[in-house]
């Protein structure tokens, strides 16, 4: 398959690559220093990225970025980061990308257990996380052409920094491996709207 993978630089990315290379074509896109760039709260940068790569068959989202604060420090302007990002982004790769997916492909989109298991600061990312799989289940009971889409929804990484575990009190982190293979049975499995949740 081909397999476009946003994110592809960073640590989560890092590890579905690993997973998913060997038998797949991956188009690597990121902000910098991948095979395409892209910046996914703009939407022009994500049309520029699909009119450059035409079509495949996977489009996988490991990326998103999210405020972590106190509720009582939020913004509404440092909750629009968490928006643009990690909601709006992910969003509108579906949007966008719809008509460069193949019949019978799919989208996986990366969301979070804490819009369920909620941690000290981790509102804004909630918020950002459940907004996702709802539109994620509601998106895929329309989609066209056979299209899949399903959210990947895991804890921390044990390869996550000590600062981040921190913010994870008594959960039990996970190997990014395991992760990696969720986002394979995502891609390369039968099932649709599902949010595949990795404790």
């Amino acid at each position: 398959m081909k397999i476009l993978l946003i994110g592809a630089t960073g640590l989560l990315g890092k590890a579905v690559m690993k997973e998913l290379e060997e038998k797949n074509e991956i188009i690597r896109a990121a902000r910098h220093n991948a095979d395409v760039e892209v910046d996914i709260t703009k939407p022009d940068s994500i049309k520029r990225m699909f009119d450059q790569i035409g079509k495949v068959d996977a489009v996988i989202s490991a990326t998103g970025h999210a405020h972590f604060g106190p509720l009582e420090e939020i913004t509404p302007e440092l909750n629009e980061t968490t928006i643009e990002s990690k909601l709006k982004g992910q969003v509108n790769l579906v949007l966008l990308g719809m008509d460069y997916v193949n019949d019978g492909g799919s989208f996986t989109l990366t969301t979070g257990v804490i819009m369920d298991e909620p941690i000290y600061q981790g509102a804004s990312s909630a918020m950002a996380n459940g907004a996702v799989k709802a539109f994620a289940k509601s998106a895929a009971a329309e989609a066209p052409r056979g299209i899949r889409i399903n959210t990947v929804s895991p804890t921390v990484f044990q390869e996550s920094s000590e600062e981040l575990r921190a913010f994870f009190p008594g959960f039990e982190p996970v190997p990014l491996n395991k992760v990696a293979l969720t986002f394979r049975k995502s891609v390369e499995g039968v099932q649709t709207g599902q949010s595949y949740e990795i404790y």
